[in-house]
Formats: C-alpha cells, structure tokens, sequence
C-alpha cells in the first residue's frame, strides 16, 4: 500500500524541518504504513489517494470514527480506543517490547505533530503508555579485541589502509558509522588532532582524534593522494572513498567489518556500534569524566551518557567475582 498525503506530509515535516537521516524517516513512514493498512482492513476501506487527499484538504469535522470513509479522516479523528485497538492486532503478532515502543514512539510523535499543526483533532496518545522493557546494557569488547580487530587490514594497498584508517577513527573518536561516511577532507585538522563531525539534526561537534587513528588516516592519504580520484584535500570531497572514488556508504563499512572480523576470528555479531560503546566504555574504565563522554558521543542528554556507567560496573563486578569467586557463591 502505498503512503497516504497526511503521513508523508509527516515524514517530510521529520526530514526538512527536524533533519532526521532518510533511515530514520522511513522507519518511521513504515510504522505508519503500519496504521494505515490495519485501519483499512478494520474498516473496509478501499484507499483512494484522491480522496485522501481531499479528506486532508477539509477542515476538522467532529463526525466521529464511525462515519469516516477515508482512512485520512479515522487518522485524523482517531480516539486512544482506535489506537488501543491497532497496539493489540500488534501485540496478537508477538512484537518484542522494544518494537511495540519504537511503533508507539512513532505515533506519539506522528499525533504531537498533528495536534500542533491541527491536521488532527486532538492528541490520542496523551493517554497510552509505553511498555516497560528490560534495561539492556550496551555490548563492548576488549582492548585486546580491539587491537586484534585493527591488525587485520592490510597496508599494502590503498583501500586496506582505508580500511584501517576506518576502523581506527570509529574507535578512536566513537563517531557514529553515518558521522564516519559524511566526513569530508576539510573535517580533518592533523594540527589540531581534531574532526569535525556533523551528528543527528545536522549538529556539529569537534572530537579529538587519536594519535593511532591520525597515523593511519595519513597513511591512507599518502596512496589517495597519489590516486586517480578526488582530492582528499578538497574541503567537499570524502575523507574515506570507495574503490571508484566515491562516498562510502554506511553499509558497506558494515560488510568491511564483517570482513574484518572473520579475518580476526572475533564474534561476528559486532557491529560498528560495538566499537562506539567500547570507546565510550573503556574511556570511563580509565577515569574519563562523564560528561566530557557525553560531548564525544554528540548525546544530547547525559542520562544516554549514563548507561555506559552501568556497563563499566557490571564489567568490575564481573572481574571481582572471577577473582573472588567464594565472594560471588557466598
């Protein structure tokens, strides 16, 4: 099915106006598919997208559900009876808590937007919870890891020192994979070991770089340099390129990690992400201030910053308990 006029003027509102990355918008998009199909088939609706629009178009009446003929006009006057009612059709296909919460999430901003807007009658998520979920602590690994992880590129040619040079900022600056991929040339101040990097809602933020991470993004740039493609210099063009010159996508670091991984023969279930938490974690580990963490990592609020807090006790308590292990049986 395909979107209606009202959810993709929503998406549009989250890309233009609150700058979400196009991932995150079609996440979104398809939570509301979502809703749109279930209320369809709930109320018998065929969709026709001119009378959505039309339906989008007309002012705010109080009908109620029952007279609706357009899908846009049950959205619009839709009650937290009508919204109840699509949280169980999801819950009767066994969605995990944290996917019942993100489709919430998604409503919830979706109806604050429309009542600010008045494209809806009111708000109806103002009285629906979201599920309680089990606090998962975020994975990390080992220095020791990390360091078998970095040996593994090859630096012999260019795109094994790109690779490396990858691997070794992700961890050095716990930049996330989208911030790694957007860096251009002119992000890059050797002088003052520094990026500058542009996170979630276009914010920018300078990280320091490490010495390790600095080495071998010069490394890199030594054979760029000497290659046919874009300048690494030129303030536009990407600092990490793909073999034809171009911007590397997110995607394709997750399948270099892979790569590098099996080549290591380290857990094939870390992820990028896995070396952002590792850097936030072993940062804490060696007494870094927490919320010189929270600048790094481009949290807005320092309770995110916080839960790594969590990880690096629970990582000592094990240490403790293996130490000590009549302490753990007593």
């Amino acid at each position: 099915m395909s979107t209606l006029p009202i959810t993709d003027a929503f998406t549009k509102y989250l890309a233009d106006e609150r700058h979400f990355s196009p991932y995150t918008a079609r996440c979104y998009g398809a939570d509301l598919r979502q809703f749109v199909e279930f209320l369809a088939k709930d109320n018998s609706i065929t969709v026709d997208l001119a009378k959505e629009a039309e339906a989008l178009a007309a002012p705010l009446a109080c009908g109620g559900e029952g007279t609706a003929k357009t899908v846009t006009q049950l959205i619009r006057s839709a009650s937290a009876e009508l919204v109840r009612a699509f949280l169980g059709h999801l819950g009767s296909q066994s969605y995990s808590a944290a996917t019942m919460a993100r489709k919430i999430a998604t409503l919830r901003s979706f109806y604050k937007w429309g009542d600010k807007r008045q494209v809806t009658m009111g708000n109806p998520m103002t009285t629906i919870r979201t599920p309680r979920q089990a606090k998962r602590l975020p994975k990390a690994i080992t220095i020791e890891q990390v360091e078998q992880l970095l040996a593994a590129p090859g630096d012999n040619e260019m795109l094994g020192r790109r690779d490396r040079a990858m691997l070794e900022t992700l961890y050095s600056t716990g930049i996330r994979v989208s911030e790694l991929v957007g860096l251009n040339g002119g992000d890059l101040d050797p002088s003052g070991e520094a990026l500058q990097v542009r996170g979630k809602g276009k914010k920018e933020r300078m990280v320091p770089l490490g010495s390790h991470a600095l080495a071998a993004i010069k490394r890199y740039t030594e054979l760029l340099h000497a290659s046919p493609h874009p300048k690494v210099s030129a303030a536009e063009a990407p600092l990490f390129v793909n073999k034809h010159g171009g911007r590397l996508s997110s995607r394709s670091v997750r399948r270099k990690l892979d790569k590098y991984l099996k080549q290591a023969g380290l857990d094939p279930t870390i992820s990028p992400h896995t070396l952002r938490h590792s850097f936030a974690t072993h940062l804490l580990d060696n007494g870094a201030d927490l919320r010189t963490v929270q600048e790094m990592l481009g949290h807005q609020s320092l309770s995110t910053t916080q839960i790594y807090t969590h990880l690096t006790t629970s990582r000592m308590q094990e240490a403790y308990n293996r130490a000590h292990p009549r302490a753990q049986a007593s």
